[in-house]
């Protein structure tokens, strides 16, 4: 498998997730063990929960172990350029509405599209990599087709306050 781009800042994260789902894990099973000594497991809603929450700690723990070795970390800090790339904010115009946008391009487990980053692997993204400031680009979303005019490119990186 090809390794996939994380900024600095987002593998801290999933370092810091990871080490925290792993700390929780002898809470959980002592939960576990108090709900069994309830009785009756078919009928014992403590247990189911903890149970699930078992599972999805040790599913994400899983999740996150096998991406760690898959990841090429980069320091946004150090990026610079005239043409969209990882780690690129792209400030867009869509040519029928004149509505402005920014997007900052990350790795797929770290992008928030609520908080103006998408994932390298969507189709804004894929439709902007490569392209340059005055380019217009035409990508299918949810609300159907728009056409973007780069109006900026700018590598300010995660860390920054302004990001």
């Amino acid at each position: 498998m090809p390794s996939i781009p994380i900024s600095t800042l987002g593998y801290k994260k999933l370092e810091d997730e990871l080490a925290r789902l792993k700390s929780e894990r002898p809470a959980i099973i002592q939960a576990i063990k108090e709900a069994r000594e309830e009785g009756d497991l078919r009928e014992n809603a403590g247990y189911e929960a903890a149970r699930e929450r078992q599972g999805m700690a040790e599913a994400r723990i899983n999740y996150i172990e096998s991406r760690l070795a898959l990841y090429q970390v980069i320091d946004l800090d150090a990026l610079s350029g005239d043409k969209v790339m990882f780690g690129a904010t792209v400030n867009v115009e869509d040519v029928d509405s004149g509505e402005n946008r920014s997007f900052t391009i990350l790795g797929p487990d770290e992008a928030e599209p609520g908080k103006g980053s998408i994932s390298f692997l969507s189709p804004v993204a894929q439709a902007l990599l490569g392209r340059e400031e005055g380019d217009e680009v035409t990508v299918d979303i949810p609300r159907g087709r728009v056409t973007y005019e780069i109006r900026g490119i700018t590598f300010k990186g995660v860390d920054s306050p302004d990001a």
